[in-house]
């Protein structure tokens, strides 16, 4: 990528903003000159039609184009200081003739633009270490509906390589089967590829058809008028954590929080294989609380303070019997049905 690839990658031109910045137009170009270090040396910019900025330096001395700065390998601090005088032209030119964009290709800020306007959610980057990548998440139930991404074209399984931006969206399997066999979908992308799947934002899928799948993934993040808002199903791994060992020491616990419970909610905890049933029922009396496990791969962003109510006997409340109330899986902290919570606290 060079520099002036990188520098422009989120910015969009403003043609107005560049004539009064002191380009002039020749036939399909815009053009632009300024003499850094001393007079010495003189950056010339082109932009074209299409908002791609072109750059060079030319060593005035001797009337050559100096290129020493575009090799990786050089060093010093000549080269360095040529490259930062040519940057710092670049980006002054952006900072006022290009307004930022919060995703690289158009789609993909058409995209964001359209989920604003609909449903008032802005994208959220969560990730430093991915920093181009950002989640849809519904306001009440915290629960993703999108995820924007931009990753190399060869991860799709394509024989071409580039940067491309992608959106995973959340639909029904025999959906995502239909719509793998079409131009521009793919497997889910670092989602679950049986309800998931992944579209290039390149123009190929129009905006209306994507925002309509948007709209199918969105209606899984919807509150259910018949959930019992302060009560949540939280799945756990025996392998990982005994609640009963923990419990020996302290009726309260501390566990991963990761949607918007507040405290007095109502947590049920799933024990999941050999058991496979609710098992506890707690009260939240603390939450968003910083915490690291002993073990560093595993991050926690916060945890919640839960203090146990009950426990209930191994099958009493076995998945099967969770069928019956609507539940297909728990694969995430989810809210409680209604009928189930009556049902269990009769």
């Amino acid at each position: 990528m060079t520099i002036e690839e990188e520098l422009f990658r989120k910015a969009k031109i403003d043609f107005d903003k560049i004539s009064k910045y002191g380009f002039k137009k020749d036939k399909s170009l815009y053009k632009y000159s300024k003499n850094i270090i001393n007079n010495t040396f003189r950056v010339d910019v082109e932009i074209n039609n299409d908002g791609i900025v072109k750059g060079k330096v030319y060593d005035l001395a001797f009337g050559d184009e100096y290129t020493n700065f575009r090799i990786e390998d050089s060093t010093g601090a000549f080269v360095g200081q040529v490259k930062d005088e040519f940057k710092n032209v670049l980006k002054d030119i952006r900072n006022n003739c290009f307004t930022r964009e919060t995703f690289i290709y158009e789609q993909s800020n058409r995209i964001t633009k359209a989920i604003k306007e609909k449903y008032g959610d802005e994208p959220e980057f969560e990730w430093e270490k991915f920093p181009g990548y950002a989640t849809f998440r519904n306001k009440d139930s915290k629960k993703w509906y999108g995820i924007i991404m931009n990753i190399d074209k060869s991860k799709l399984g394509e024989s071409s390589t580039g940067e491309i931006e992608i959106i995973d969206i959340k639909l029904e399997p025999n959906e995502i089967e239909y719509l793998l066999k079409q131009d521009g979908f793919y497997p889910a992308y670092h989602m679950n590829k049986k309800s998931w799947i992944t579209v290039i934002l390149n123009n190929t899928i129009s905006d209306e058809k994507i925002m309509s799948l948007i709209e199918k993934s969105y209606s899984y993040t919807v509150i259910n008028k018949n959930s019992a808002k302060n009560e949540w199903i939280v799945p756990a791994n025996p392998k990982y954590f005994d609640i009963d060992k923990a419990l020996e020491k302290n009726n309260t616990i501390i566990w991963k929080q990761s949607t918007d419970i507040k405290v007095n909610d109502i947590v049920y905890i799933y024990v999941g294989k050999p058991y496979s049933s609710i098992m506890y029922k707690f009260k939240v009396i603390e939450v968003n609380i910083p915490y690291q496990y002993k073990d560093e791969n595993i991050k926690i962003h916060k945890a919640m303070k839960i203090d146990l109510i009950t426990r209930y006997e191994e099958g009493k409340l076995s998945f099967s019997k969770l069928k019956n109330f609507g539940i297909n899986a728990i694969r995430g902290q989810r809210y409680m049905p209604l009928e189930l919570s009556k049902y269990i606290n009769k």
